[in-house]
């Protein structure tokens, strides 16, 4: 089968398009035909070496699909010839990724794509969305009526985080650039401001005197200082980017507000974390309140030139989905 992959840990150069082995489904996995593959900062930390998890040459990329079920294991009850399905854990924990033509997904990391969604946006959605969800809900604990501050809250994940937040019933406070500004208040911020503004510490007290209950900064820059500043008592920050960054924490502030910082990644989640953050995605796919921004479709064979254009900042709010017959398609017309 023809798909993208490496053979070595590396830069984006390293990855191929190509023939290789098709998977040998156990009898817990679904072999599923895949339709479209997303593409994520977290794919080229896996493929650089930043992200140490355990691989097996030649590696598929990616970790996200949307596809359609060709045969399911004895142990992969639920799953049917024909169903229309999506995942957004392969390609690191020793299992290979979803940049192929069919990949063997583990039954507990697979779930059913509700009728009528559109395969590429709902592939685009389900890792910022799953990231949002396990920020907020499994690490922020956040409740009704709470405030949250969304830092980078015009890209993926800090769309999503805005959309599930005003769901839940939360005030959600982003911060972005003016350009993003309308783009934030269309999805439910009641309040947007400018990230560059030099008096932003003050304008966050000014719309929140009570302090901010829950702090997610998508953007990576993680200033502890600022944000310890800003919580309410028992405030929550939540880290989930910036795996290079080394922020100073104001320690003494943060636990005389009996404050708290949680890091995560989306790749440690449990099987039973990452289902109950599926549930509430189908949901909200199905609803139609999860929408990509802006989606871009590519080849399999364009793998190593998006891993490249991801590293080098040049996607800004928009997602790349790579579609495994796309040169197919191209050859038939």
């Amino acid at each position: 089968m023809r798909a993208a992959f490496i053979e070595e840990l590396g830069p984006a150069e390293n990855i191929r398009y190509g023939e290789i082995a098709p998977p040998a489904p156990g009898p817990t996995d679904v072999l599923v035909e895949v339709e479209a593959v997303s593409v994520n900062p977290v794919d080229t930390f896996v493929r650089s070496g930043l992200f140490r998890t355990p691989v097996e040459f030649p590696f598929v990329i990616g970790r996200d699909l949307v596809g359609t079920v060709v045969s399911a294991g004895p142990g992969a009850p639920g799953f049917a010839v024909g169903d229309r399905v999506w995942s957004n854990s392969l390609g690191h924990g020793g299992r290979q990724g979803a940049a192929a033509e069919r990949a063997a997904v583990p039954a507990d990391r697979l779930y059913h794509l509700p009728a009528g969604v559109d395969p590429v946006e709902a592939v685009a959605l389900v890792h910022p969305a799953g990231t949002a969800y396990l920020a907020l809900f499994t690490h922020g604990r956040v409740r009704a009526g709470e405030t949250v501050l969304i830092a980078g809250a015009a890209g993926n994940v800090g769309s999503a985080l805005i959309v599930m937040a005003v769901e839940a019933g939360a005030r959600v406070i982003a911060t972005a650039s003016a350009r993003d500004a309308e783009h934030c208040r269309l999805l439910g911020a009641a309040a947007v401001l400018d990230y560059r503004d030099p008096e932003l510490a003050d304008r966050i007290r000014e719309i929140s005197p009570q302090g901010i209950d829950v702090h997610v900064d998508t953007s990576g820059t993680n200033d502890l200082t600022g944000a310890v500043a800003a919580l309410a008592h028992r405030g929550r920050i939540v880290l989930l980017a910036g795996a290079r960054s080394q922020p100073v924490l104001p320690a003494g502030a943060l636990y005389m507000k009996d404050g708290s910082i949680v890091g995560f990644v989306i790749s440690h989640a449990t099987t039973a974390e990452l289902a109950e953050a599926a549930g509430s995605i189908n949901r909200l796919l199905a609803s139609g309140r999860l929408r990509v921004r802006s989606v871009e479709r590519a080849s399999l064979a364009e793998g190593a030139r998006t891993h490249r254009r991801i590293e080098d900042g040049e996607l800004h709010g928009s997602r790349v989905v790579l579609l495994p017959k796309a040169l197919e398609s191209q050859l038939l017309s």
